[in-house]
Formats: structure tokens, sequence, C-alpha cells
């Protein structure tokens, strides 16, 4: 079946315009309408160079094929989750290539309420309308596009998720990576009795100081130092759609996302007694012992939005977490937030009293883990079938890719769904020497 390169398995992206352009985002435009037999979509779009021209194109699209646009102008991800169903649209679609480069850039869709839509929930269909001309006929009323501004109502949902009596008045280090993060946070600080120190805060198409991925060690640095400099309480740094935030302690210690999991599930279980908490299956026994204890549920998904969301709906899950940084909950349309997220950690150290690195030391202490690390291979899929040979004397799971566990330690090791990457995580239970000794051992036969 011929395929368009750019369209991914949760999205579409690719580099612009080889790959993604105002064409195909015309054709794109028209084919959802289509098949969402949509009468109104939500767009907004990232900072990024080549996001106006593909708004556009998408709108025209989108308004030849009879649906009005609901555009939110420059905004983040979550904007489009919340903007949809707040909206009562048929769909959103939110123009962004997240941390890629700068010379790429993205779709990300959803349909009505805010349900995603990825490959095998909509995006082959419309591949295939575009490469089979199918996008239909053109209606002699055009939808029209109208300008919305959504921020205070968002914001105001964000603030749904804390007390703002009850925070303490911290100082914060904020690293919007120059990305769409800025303007959100200029409207939630009036919310939030903290002082906010602003790092690299303005929007910038640019991205003077690097790209917005905090995932990237050489990234963090700035954050680092802001909080040294400043004797911050917190730090946290956002990607370029601020959908996902990364969290870093006192100290300027960065903190991997798995141990966040943990503290979030059991932030929402205070709310939510005896909840679900859905999280991945790379890292797990930091999330399950933290959900056990605080008497909720623990319910492992396959890694994915598309996948958490549907699992959380299944099982009426209050909160889903990836070590991704990807955090997901059920009084938010099911939908990730990179904003909920901050609030959540600042009303947990408040109520405990506690800083961020006496909040994780326990975790990190009980289940270290390696964090993921990625290795380019030319058969990752060979390598797998080796792997489980090898350890073929532990438990194996084959949910996401390859788990396999051991008392004291397990892993798990997924190919890349883009590139011809294998991507490990290793933990053990209490025992650091062993988990970095194993993680050598495994990345040794990888590359071998």
């Amino acid at each position: 079946m011929e395929k368009i390169q750019s369209f991914k398995a949760y999205d579409i992206r690719g580099k612009v315009p080889g790959e993604l352009n105002a064409e195909l985002a015309y054709k794109i435009g028209r084919a959802i309408v289509k098949y969402l037999n949509a009468k109104s979509i939500v767009i907004g779009r990232d900072v990024r160079k080549s996001s106006p021209e593909i708004s556009d194109a998408l709108a025209k699209g989108i308004n030849d094929a009879g649906s009005d646009v609901l555009d939110l102008g420059l905004c983040g991800t979550e904007m489009i989750y919340f903007g949809t169903p707040f909206l009562n649209a048929d769909g959103g679609v939110m123009i962004t290539a997240s941390h890629n480069p700068p010379e790429y850039n993205g779709l990300k869709f959803v349909k009505k309420g805010s349900v995603p839509m990825g490959y095998d929930s909509g995006l082959d269909v419309i591949e295939q309308m575009i490469l089979k001309d199918e996008l239909g006929e053109m209606p002699a009323v055009k939808g029209k596009i109208y300008q919305k501004d959504i921020m205070s109502e968002f914001i105001n949902k964000v603030t749904t998720f804390f007390d703002p009596e009850k925070i303490k008045p911290f100082k914060v280090v904020v690293n919007s990576g120059n990305g769409c993060a800025g303007p959100a946070l200029d409207v939630l600080e009036k919310y939030l009795p903290v002082q906010m120190i602003k790092v690299f805060h303005d929007p910038d198409s640019n991205f003077p100081n690097g790209v917005p991925n905090p995932l990237l060690p050489e990234n963090r640095q700035p954050t680092m130092d802001a909080i040294k400099k400043n004797n911050a309480n917190l730090g946290v740094a956002w990607d370029g759609d601020y959908d996902r935030c990364f969290f870093f302690d006192e100290a300027g210690n960065f903190i991997e996302g798995y141990y966040i999991v943990g503290l979030l599930a059991k932030s929402i279980l205070k709310l939510n007694p005896g909840g679900k908490i859905v999280h991945d299956p790379r890292l797990i026994w930091n999330t399950v012992d933290i959900v056990t204890k605080a008497g909720g549920e623990a319910v492992v998904s396959k890694s994915g939005h598309a996948f958490i969301k549907q699992k959380m709906r299944e099982v009426n899950s209050v909160y889903g977490g990836e070590m991704s940084a990807h955090h997901y909950f059920r009084d938010n349309f099911y939908s990730d937030s990179g904003l909920i997220p901050f609030v959540l950690i600042l009303q947990l150290m408040s109520d405990e009293n506690s800083k961020l690195s006496d909040l994780v030391g326990q975790m990190i202490k009980s289940y270290p883990c390696s964090g993921e690390i990625n290795s380019t291979i030319p058969e990752p899929a060979g390598k797998i079938n080796a792997l489980k040979e090898k350890y073929s004397d532990g438990a194996l799971n084959e949910l996401d890719g390859v788990s396999i566990e051991y008392p004291d330690w397990r892993f798990n090791v997924r190919m890349s769904n883009t590139e011809p990457l294998l991507r490990l995580n290793v933990e053990s239970k209490n025992d650091e020497k062993l988990m970095e000794k194993k993680t050598k051992e495994l990345l040794n036969f990888i590359k071998g």
C-alpha cells in the first residue's frame, strides 16, 4: 500500500517543505472534514517559522470542505485538547513538531471530545483519501474562520487542580525554551503565590537557545544554573508545545520522569482514594509500589498517548503517566498536560512540607533506573530475538517491546516506530550497582 512519508503512528511529522508543506496541509484540511463529517474544527499552532503557512493552508482546506475553523493562534497542544470539547467542536488539530529540530513541523489530531486520533484510528483513512484524491465535493457554501482567545478559560481549568491558599511562596525557575509555554505561564502566575524566575521565556521561532527539548542533557544546564544562582526551590522546563514538563530539584538535579509518575500518582490518589492509575511498561516497580501503598490500583498499558488514553477510558482511571513525561488526567478530558503536573508538584511540596529532593529521594534509592538509552543498530528486530534467547530464564512480557524480569532487576527494550533504534530501560530493587552493571551488560550485547 502506498504511503505518505510524514504519516506516523501518532501524528503527522516531517521536514518542511520536502515531507510536509502547504499543499499537503490543504489536502489534510479537506480530508479531515470529510472523515469527521465536521461542522467546526479547532486549530492552533506552535512557534515554528513554518507554522503560520501550514496553519493558513490547513484552515483553507477545512473551509473549502464546508467546515468552520476556530483558530486559537499561537498555543500549546493541551489548549487544543481543552478547546475542542470546550468549544464543542468536531475535532482539533495542533500544528507542532514538539521537540524536533526547527526544520521539522507536524500535526496532531483529536476527534470530538478530544478522543485521540492516530494512524490506526483515522490517520490511515485520511492518508488514503489524499493518495486516491478522494477529498469529496466542495460545497457551494464554504466555512468561515473565527479567531478564538480561550487562554483565561484554559488557565481556569488548570486552577481546579490546586488550592492557591495552600501553596507555599516558593521560588521557581520556569524555562519555556522560547517555545509556547511563556504566555500561559504569565496568566497562571496570577493564580500562584510563587515567584517565577523566567528563563528563555518569550516565544521565538529562531530558537536562539537551542530547540526546546529538556530531554537533551545539554539543554538542562540553563535551568540548573538559574536554580543555583537564585537559590530556587524548584526548576521546571517545557518542550516546544508544552504538553510535557521536566523537573529539577532545589540543588539543580534533573529528576527522571519515571519518579514524577509516582509523585503525581500519590498526589492524585489523595483526592481520589482507591483510584486506578495507568502507567507504561518501560519502568514499573516504583509506580506499582507507590500506587499500592496509597491504596490505588496500578494498571499497565502499552506506551504512547493513544494507548494510554484508551486504557484510561476503559478502566475509568484518574491519572495516567509515562516515564517520557507525558501525564494524563481524567478531569482534563483524559488528555496530557504540561501545566497540571507543575501545579500538582507545587501542591504536594506544600502539603508535605518537603523539598522535591526529599519527595523523590527514597524512590530513587529503592528503584534506581538507567533512564531511556537509545542505540542505533542495523537490525533491531533480530537483536530483540537474541535478547529474548539470552535472558530466557527471566519472566517474559511482550505487551510493549520485550520486558524481562528477575527478582531484583528487570529491563524493557523496544523498537522505535520511525528509526532503526532500540530503546532500553533498566531498573533494580535497591541496588544501584546491579542496575549499572546490567545496563552495561545489555548495551554491550545490543551493540555487539
